[in-house]
């Protein structure tokens, strides 16, 4: 197709289905039978890249027809995503890649994306007996919690709004919430909360937030959610980058298809799931996902190895001006910090995981992490430090220290963090800004730049981490490094440290 794309050049729409190249994989159903038994809220990459392909290879086995996608949303931004898909009729290509590999797929499992923001359609889709789960990808800062105890906040604004007002709520667990107490006065059995956000036990963390809503406003509600509604932990998996017009015109040339909002990914996806739902679930197993008794081994190495592994590589990388991903895996200082920070602090912290090899695992991060095709951003990366840190850094750094262990390159990471949210590379670009923070975060890491202890005083994201001596310690000396020397400089003095 390459060369020709542009010249034959099919527009995504279920009536372009049968048209598509012959390279384009396309549903074996018919969109039209697929019934909608899951409503979804995060309607983004990853879940289309993710929970959709796995539904959509359900469906091609010719099974559970009734366990269709619906998307939903409470932010006025997610109106664009949503009228690029309306314009397409639902249809996602999504295009896997690696070195010697590319794909591309239409996936058709989603059925409808209400309005975002409109919250009547959406509470009465959810009272709805025919929506047995709701699932989110509302990203780590969507679930508000207090950094510093990781519990969820009652006093949040937005949550204390909706417990005012449960029957208009403009959350995403008000509106849970209030398609719950619509199907508590119907009658009818309540829907599965499943998260899929890369947070430690997910699913506790989502009934924290629905529970502790519902018991600001109506105490038996409350009771009645905390006894017959399924919370399923879950961990997922799948390096999905943002869309951008790079990737829309390789569909264009490669494949000859033209869709406002594709998805690129890696090949590599995996799904462990705790068997646990209110109601029926679709089978799943039947294409790959995991089911268990107990998910967290496998969230814990996910988070702190590859997570963790993330956001080791972001913030040096970040300062060195490295845009892509495996660019930054391509630096031998940022693959030996990442190498030297995982085995010698981070897995020695994460405990046995059911047949599973933690050094296999960390190898195929490194390899995952280095795929040129996928073209993720050290940007994307970057974003939402003081969303992402307190879950995928700062616990692993309180247990090395609860053990009287070294946390040296963790502080380090701490420190390139700091250094990075101060607003300029190494080379004195401007980072524009890159957290829903910024203004705080960038303010307090000019102050760290001359008294670090501004920085780990921050006390909602590193609690009893940020008072430890030996910590602060480290950190204050690799800041010191990372303004006088730079990255490049510090990293290779901490690589020749024995």
């Amino acid at each position: 197709m390459n060369g020709e794309g542009a010249a034959m050049t099919i527009k995504l729409s279920r009536a372009s289905l049968d048209r598509l190249p012959a390279g384009v994989a396309r549903p074996k159903y018919d969109p039209k039978s697929i019934k909608a038994g899951i409503l979804h809220f995060g309607v983004g990459n990853f879940h289309r890249a993710h929970q959709t392909v796995y539904l959509d290879d359900l469906f091609n086995g010719g099974t559970d027809h009734d366990w269709g996608l619906v998307g939903a949303g409470v932010f006025a931004g997610e109106k664009v995503g949503r009228e690029k898909l309306k314009g397409q009729d639902w249809l996602t290509t999504v295009v896997e890649q690696d070195a010697g590999h590319m794909q591309a797929r239409v996936t058709a499992a989603m059925t409808d994306f209400i309005e975002p923001g409109d919250a009547a359609a959406i509470i009465a889709k959810l009272a709805d007996p025919a929506i047995r789960i709701v699932s989110l990808t509302i990203t780590e800062g969507g679930y508000f919690i207090d950094p510093a105890s990781g519990k969820f906040d009652p006093e949040n604004p937005a949550i204390a709004a909706d417990a005012r007002s449960i029957d208009s709520p403009s959350t995403v667990f008000g509106l849970i919430v209030a398609g719950l107490k619509a199907r508590r006065a119907a009658g009818e059995k309540p829907f599965t909360v499943m998260s899929c956000d890369n947070i430690p036990h997910n699913g506790h963390v989502a009934a924290d937030a629905v529970i502790g809503l519902a018991r600001l406003s109506h105490k038996g509600l409350a009771d009645w959610i905390a006894d017959s509604v399924a919370f399923p932990n879950g961990m997922v998996d799948r390096i999905t980058p943002a869309t951008t017009d790079r990737e829309r015109a390789i569909l264009v040339d490669q494949f000859g298809v033209e869709d406002a909002w594709p998805v690129f990914c890696e090949p590599f996806r995996q799904w462990v799931l705790e068997d646990r739902f209110t109601a029926d679930r679709p089978a799943l197993e039947m294409v790959g996902v995991q089911f268990v008794k107990d998910v967290s081994p496998f969230e814990l190495m996910k988070i702190r190895i590859l997570n963790g592994g993330h956001a080791t590589i972001a913030y040096p990388a970040g300062l060195m001006d490295i845009h892509f991903v495996h660019e930054a895996m391509e630096d031998p200082l940022v693959r030996g910090f990442l190498r030297k920070l995982e085995q010698e602090e981070i897995i020695p912290t994460v405990p046995p995981v059911p047949d599973t090899d933690l050094q296999d695992y960390y190898g195929l991060i490194e390899r995952r992490f280095s795929n040129p095709k996928i073209g993720d951003t050290i940007r994307r990366l970057c974003l939402d430090g003081s969303n992402r840190q307190p879950k995928f850094i700062i616990p692993t750094i309180a247990d090395r220290l609860k053990a009287g262990k070294s946390a040296d390159g963790l502080a380090l990471e701490s420190a390139l963090w700091c250094r990075y949210c101060a607003g300029t590379t190494d080379s004195g670009a401007v980072i524009e800004p890159n957290d829903p923070n910024w203004d705080r975060m960038q303010t307090t890491a000019r102050a760290a730049k001359s008294d670090p202890q501004a920085w780990l005083a921050m006390a909602d994201i590193y609690g009893d981490v940020g008072r430890s001596g030996p910590f602060a310690a480290s950190f204050g000396r690799h800041l010191a490094s990372l303004w006088r020397d730079g990255a490049a400089e510090t990293l290779k003095r901490y690589l020749s440290a024995s």
